[in-house]
This record gives structure tokens, sequence and C-alpha cells, in this order.
């Protein structure tokens, strides 16, 4: 690494997630853990660690995620969520990579590919996410009975995606009928392996009786987006007595809300200062002369911006150093940032940008998205530092060119 700002992943709370999840919910025999994004940005490189937890089948977006992690050593299989391209079919079948089968019209042209070797295949039902595909019951049962009966295909799944946890709507419970309906014509029982849930359908919802694999993604990565429990001051029970209301009203499935989950995040963003200065009254921070100093203040410059992924939403939220939280002032830059700080800080300490003391999800409430794109927003120029039982084990860097 040129300069000392990095993501640091922290694999003993990966690995403590995955036991979590399976010791807490050991009826499924598929767990998928979902390393697509570069592994929310945690870095590609922790599939292996994953694996050794006990996660039995990753879940990428891309070719080019599933090639990484193949040439990473990982030997577990991996399925593509997102359709391969039909000239690419051959690398899925070499490098032992399920497709997913998202339409007719792929269907007819995968076809007329001539290959000898076999390729696995999940086949992806549109339950109401609107996205990819099959929405019609007929073609299912066409695509099935069709695969069944050539060799070179493996069958190995069905599955869909759902829009929303399910908790105080009925999309979710929408979403689940209309997946029964699509499948009414084959027996589900005979496709080795049928996943529907995500993180939040395994926590929020009852185990669907039929399934047996769960995709999981965030929650690898220490979070639970349930919606907190409501308190029970008056208003609070109003709204509780509305939302029960409306439950029965349109036959929405129990949900759970109230989790006990011990889960740990394993994100930390950091950095050190590069320049301390003292800034006189009047004068101007940054671009555009947008930060004017009201008093003699001192200013820390730190080596990260947006063209790292650092981006322009993080203007005006906190940092920490020492202990001690801080503003960050002026524009973001595409390299550089402020902050106003105090006399005790000086060159060469170390800044958190985010972990201990603010935490990835204060972050994503700052610049008014999820902890998902919070996660993803970071490129490869900001080193991935794998990090177990308080040391190093490896670095996930881009490598300079020759």
């Amino acid at each position: 690494m040129y300069r000392d700002t990095f993501i640091e992943i922290n694999i003993d709370n990966l690995e403590h997630n995955v036991k979590e999840v399976l010791n807490k919910y050991p009826e499924y025999k598929y767990y998928f853990g979902v390393v697509k994004g570069n592994a929310y940005g945690h870095s590609d490189k922790i599939a292996k660690y994953l694996v050794d937890a006990g996660i039995n089948y990753l879940a990428v977006s891309s070719l080019e995620e599933a090639l990484s992690i193949r040439k990473d050593g990982v030997k577990v299989p991996i399925l593509c969520l997102e359709p391969i391209a039909i000239e690419y079919i051959k690398e899925c079948i070499k490098y032992d990579i399920t497709i997913t089968l998202h339409e007719y019209e792929y269907f007819k042209k995968l076809l007329e590919v001539e290959f000898d070797e076999k390729l696995k295949i999940h086949i992806k039902v549109d339950s109401g996410m609107s996205r990819l595909g099959f929405d019609d019951q007929d073609q299912i049962k066409e695509v099935i009975d069709t695969l069944r009966n050539k060799e070179k295909y493996i069958l190995e799944g069905i599955y869909t995606h759902f829009a929303t946890d399910g908790i105080y709507d009925v999309s979710w419970d929408n979403q689940y009928k209309k997946f029964i309906d699509l499948t009414s014509q084959i027996n589900l029982e005979e496709i080795p392996i049928v996943h529907l849930g995500r993180s939040q359908t395994l926590l929020n919802h009852n185990k669907i009786p039929f399934a047996n694999g769960v995709r999981l993604g965030i929650i690898l990565y220490g979070y639970n987006t349930t919606p907190r429990p409501l308190p029970n001051d008056f208003i609070n029970k109003l709204r509780k007595i509305k939302r029960a209301y409306y439950n029965k009203k349109h036959n929405i499935s129990p949900t759970i809300t109230d989790i006990d989950i011990n889960l740990k995040t394993a994100f930390s963003l950091y950095s050190k200062v590069i320049q301390v200065k003292k800034i006189k009254k009047g004068s101007f921070v940054g671009y555009g002369r947008v930060y004017e100093a009201l008093e003699d203040i001192y200013v820390a410059v730190i080596p990260i911006g947006y063209a790292d992924g650092f981006d322009r939403r993080n203007t005006s939220r906190q940092i920490v150093i020492n202990n001690k939280r801080y503003d960050l002032i002026g524009e973001i830059n595409s390299g550089m940032i402020i902050a106003k700080v105090d006399e005790t800080i000086h060159t060469g300490e170390k800044v958190i940008l985010i972990g201990e003391g603010i935490s990835m999800r204060e972050v994503a409430k700052h610049m008014r998205t999820s902890v998902y794109e919070a996660s993803c927003t970071f490129n490869e120029w900001v080193p991935r530092v794998l990090v177990k039982n308080g040391k190093i084990i490896e670095i996930d860097e881009r490598k300079e060119v020759d």
C-alpha cells in the first residue's frame, strides 16, 4: 500500500456471522453466500473464509465476479444471479459456474449451443419484482420438461426474489402466492434446490416449507435491517393497533421482528492525517469557498475523496481521531477531505472514517441511503486489508503496472 487509506475487513466477525446464522437456522440444506458487488465492498477474497465457516454455495452477479473467486481457489458451486451472454456458456462449464435461466428467448438460444460437458442451471421466476424471471406457467413447465430430457443440462434449482421484507405490507404474500401459482404445473420436490428467501426473509418469516436453500447477503456482513420494535408510548400503541388491523384486513402472514441474533460488522475504513495547519478567521477552506472560518481554527487534510468512492454525500459528516469526533468541512475533493480539528491533532494520526465510534449505519443515514449502498461505494483503488485474530492475513489491492 502506497498510502495509509484502506478498508479493514474483520474475518473473525464474518465467520462469527455465518456460524450464528447456521446455528440459529439449521433447517436449510443450502446456504448461499451472496458475494456480489465485490462482496458488498468487503473484497471477494472473503469468499473462501465464508466457505470455511459453513457457506456451501456462493452467489454473484456476473461471470467476471465468479471467475475472480474461482481463480482464488474456491471450489464450492457458484450461482450467477444475472444472465450470462450465450457466447460465454462454455466458460461457465469450464469453471463450474451455475447459470440463471431467466426468459424464454434466452432458453431457445441456449438450446442451440453445442457442448459435451454438463451445464448447471437455476430457473428464475418473476413473482412480482418485475425484473428478471419467467412469469408464465406454461413456459416454466416447457423449459423444465425440455431440460430434463437432455442429459447435458443439470436442472439444479429454481428461485425467486422478494421485493420487500413483508413487514406490514401485503406485497411479500402476493409474491409468495404468485410463485406458487407459476410453479403449479411442476413438482418442486423434484428440483434439488429451491431458494426464495434472502436475509430478511430468513429473519422476518417462518421457513417456507418447500424451500431448502436461502440466500444470505447483508446478514453475513453484520446487519439486521429489520425495523426496530415500536416503543410502548400512547402514540405508538395506536400505531401497533392500526398495523394489526391492517395485517388482519389484508390477511398478511405473521412476521417476526423481535429477533435475537448476534451479528458483528466487519467493515472499517481508515486513513491518516497528512497535514495539519492553523487557519485564520475569515479564511476560506476548499473548492468554491463554501466554508469560511468564523474564528482561528485548525484543519486536518486526509487522503481520501470521491475518486475513491468517498462521495459528496459525506459532506459535513463526522469522523473520529483519537476517540474524538470532528466535522468535515468544505467540499469533498477527488482525493482529499478536510476536517475541522483542534491543536491536539498532528500529522500521521489515525483517522476512523467508518468503524469504532462511527458506524456504517450512521454513515448510511447521513448519506440518505442504505448500508447496502454505503458499503459498495468504495472502488478497487482502496485496499482491503483482511484481518484475523488481530493479524493481517491478506491484502487485496490493485497491483501496480510494470
